[in-house]
């Protein structure tokens, strides 16, 4: 097979039968989380988290939250995308990190940071977990792009109960559960092929 990116995508699909016995190499799992590192996200705060799921007693706990699909518990790494509620606390952690904690810096970067937080008190009125849940949305579409490049299977999952997850995992209050996606090795090829809408349905030009 040519192994293009384009060619990659045409070969990944959402695999729904994962081998359990082929199990992804860590060095592989690094490059995907690494993917999601490198997310694009709204005023680069990536108010999200990654939760690796390995631990096969607790894929076997989420499973029956997620209406018992088996892509869960037969997938190698379970890996369950969150967003964080707490802009604020982020842009925090933000100035900190670009300042370093140097006055100066500090202040250089104070007007983009009234900016930011801003942008959160007023425009996000009320809407923070939405804002907040679409930027793992951007992670997903980054980590299944890089599962294809990788050869590595994938399967998004919205089919689960979020608020259980997050009491199996017991995340912390500033951090809920979006998205789940399984990631490994498909245990047989798909039996159909891709099937997508036209150019011509999906594409308009404006000259």
């Amino acid at each position: 097979m040519n192994n293009t990116f384009l060619a990659n995508l045409n070969w990944r699909h959402a695999t729904k039968k994962f081998d359990p016995k082929k199990k992804i190499d860590q060095k592989i799992v690094e490059k995907i989380l690494e993917a999601i590192r490198m997310t694009p996200t709204s005023l680069g705060l990536q108010t999200m988290h990654t939760y690796v799921v390995t631990d096969e007693k607790l894929k076997e706990k989420i499973r029956p939250k997620s209406f018992n699909q088996s892509q869960v518990t037969d997938c190698s790494h379970l890996l369950v995308l969150c967003y964080r509620n707490d802009p604020n606390q982020r842009i925090d952690e933000y100035v900190k990190m670009v300042t370093k904690g140097k006055l100066v810096e500090k202040l250089k970067l104070k007007p983009m940071e009234l900016m930011m937080r801003g942008y959160v008190t007023t425009q996000l009125r009320g809407r923070i977990d939405e804002w907040s849940a679409r930027q793992v949305y951007i992670a997903l579409g980054f980590a299944m792009a890089a599962c294809a490049e990788l050869q590595v299977d994938s399967c998004p999952m919205e089919g689960f109960d979020p608020e259980a997850v997050d009491k199996i995992l017991d995340l912390p209050k500033n951090i809920k559960s979006v998205l789940l996606l399984p990631i490994g090795y498909r245990k047989a090829d798909p039996k159909k092929k891709k099937i997508r809408f036209s150019r011509e349905d999906m594409f308009s030009f404006v000259e």
